[in-house]
């Protein structure tokens, strides 16, 4: 993996789930490939690149193997972005994969957001099948690279 030395994936703090029927854990992911989507749905770049790619994946890789992941991590317009608004856009949008809530933070920044050190959003994590970050991205990944190191890691 080019992008990131590997380190050990934490688990996320969460303060609700979307179109799951039961929370979800790191530890209990152990033995699956993680692709882990942080967004927000009011940026521009989350809903026209990287949420679309995350439903491409979800529909493109075996379950078995690859997991995708959501984190709505909402670090700015707190108040438009609520839980109910956000299963709203989930469905609105047909997007399908589980969606976990970052916990809210002290100050402005969510708690998993910043025990990740992520900068920003769209950003793009791959966790390996022994819970390993292999790839920790901000911005858009294209889709030969992403598929290129989710299936090293599937491999």
């Amino acid at each position: 993996m080019s992008f990131y030395r590997a380190t050990e994936m934490p688990e996320l703090e969460v303060s609700a789930w979307c179109s799951t029927p039961a929370p979800l854990t790191m530890a209990g992911l152990l033995g699956k490939v993680v692709v882990l989507y942080a967004f927000q749905m009011l940026c521009e770049g989350c809903v026209t690149e990287a949420l679309p790619q995350a439903q491409r994946v979800w529909e493109a890789f075996s379950r078995e193997d690859v997991v995708v992941l959501g984190l709505h991590t909402v670090f700015e317009s707190h108040g438009r972005m609520g839980d109910e608004a956000l299963r709203q856009f989930l469905l609105e949008k047909g997007f399908g994969f589980p969606v976990a809530v970052d916990a809210p933070g002290l100050l402005w920044t969510p708690r998993t957001m910043e025990k990740l050190g992520l900068q920003g959003t769209p950003s793009v994590i791959l966790v390996d099948r022994v819970g390993r970050r292999r790839m920790q991205k901000l911005g858009f990944v294209g889709d030969d690279v992403l598929w290129r190191e989710i299936g090293v890691l599937v491999g």
